[in-house]
């Protein structure tokens, strides 16, 4: 499962203005017992694989074994196992998310314990003091698994607004341009460049900061509206990308 890079976010106008249809309050208001919530929850998780993945991959020690918890966490998930718990109060699904796989991986290592004491056949490990082990020898400035949760979440979050900004340029044909800004988009400019880039298109000096000040501000206008659809409230979106973007310098 990997992110589905080609939805591109709701037409950008007021937060609020269409906030009661994002795929996270819709998955609420149906708790996946519909084709709407289904349909929403389905879109969430193929969007919010990676972070899965990155928290379970840190726990385990084991890639491969991450990789195939995770296909098992969202399959219970898109079966409506999990979100029947999701309250009211929890408002952000990447909260909701990271409390749902926590429990899930709870549950399988009960049930590796069970099987130990009960001298059945092993599979990978999923003990505790297995866990426990393999991070003790792990290097000490290597992420805890809630903070490499919230860095994948925050990286998808920016490559999924990345992916909707080349796909509008490709629909007004100006792909080549976007290709041309991006590395400005992404902190990967390097000094000298601009001049280059004038060349490349055709634009002069002052054109050149206009148009690349406008991809920037409609990038991040992008990055909200990817942030709104795991939201509840829109007066929270703000705060999300604080929080966000913190996980990505820590």
């Amino acid at each position: 499962m990997t992110a589905d890079s080609s939805t591109t976010p709701p037409p950008l106008g007021p937060l609020g203005a269409s906030f009661c249809t994002t795929r996270w309050t819709a998955v609420r208001r149906a708790k996946a017992d519909s084709d709407e919530g289904r349909q929403a929850l389905a879109d969430l998780c193929e969007a919010y694989y990676e972070p899965v993945a990155a928290f379970l991959k840190w726990e385990l020690r084991n890639s491969d074994a991450a990789r195939d918890l995770a296909h098992e966490f969202f399959a219970a998930m898109l079966r409506g196992e999990a979100i029947a718990n999701a309250e009211r109060e929890r408002g952000r699904f990447r909260s909701f998310l990271l409390g749902a796989v926590k429990h899930f991986l709870s549950n399988r290592r009960a049930a590796a314990r069970r099987l130990k004491r009960g001298r059945e056949a092993e599979c990978v490990s999923l003990d505790d003091e297995d866990a426990a082990e393999a991070r003790a020898v792990a290097d000490a400035s290597v992420l805890s698994p809630d903070k490499a949760f919230d860095r994948q979440w925050a990286l998808t979050v920016l490559a999924r607004a990345m992916e909707a900004l080349r796909l509008e340029h490709v629909a007004e044909g100006r792909e080549e341009f976007f290709e041309s800004v991006k590395p400005w988009l992404t902190g990967d400019a390097a000094h000298g460049e601009q001049t280059m880039l004038v060349n490349q298109t055709g634009l002069n000096a002052t054109a050149l900061r206009v148009a690349v000040h406008r991809t920037k501000k409609r990038f991040r206008q992008l990055v909200k509206a990817e942030v709104a659809q795991t939201l509840d409230n829109s007066n929270e979106v703000d705060a999300e990308v604080r929080e966000l973007f913190a996980a990505l310098v820590r």
